[in-house]
């Protein structure tokens, strides 16, 4: 499956997520009520995705596996994190984890509550 296709299948179950591109960009972003909880890029030569990490994280994830993991320009220096999507042995488990993350960074309450109680 391609990749940009397979985040998008975890982006889109998550409550009132959408896609809508990132200004004038082509690659596709994801948000919550309008507020981005992940995109893509491929502007590098790479397909990654870029998205919010708790306090902490980037840190761990780029010092441990600096060959997928990235501080992406821009918002690297507000904690998000770079995942080169194209990189060898890539675990959609942990993506998916990390994309978790970031949508309950950006959700409101009311919307976490619904993932709560449907245990996601």
């Amino acid at each position: 499956m391609d990749p940009i296709d397979k985040l998008r299948e975890i982006c889109m179950q998550f409550p009132e997520a959408h896609e809508k591109a990132f200004g004038g960009h082509d690659p596709p972003a994801f948000r919550v009520r309008d507020k981005m909880f992940a995109m893509v890029s491929t502007g590098d030569g790479h397909v990654s995705v870029w998205m919010k990490a708790g306090p902490g994280a980037q840190d761990v994830l780029v010092g441990g596996d600096p060959e997928r993991f990235f501080v992406p320009p821009y918002v690297g220096k507000n904690g998000w994190i770079g995942v080169r999507l194209d990189a060898g042995g890539l675990q959609w488990g942990m993506i998916e984890d990390l994309v978790s993350d970031s949508y309950r960074m950006t959700a409101p309450k009311r919307l976490l509550k619904l993932l709560d109680e449907a245990g996601i």
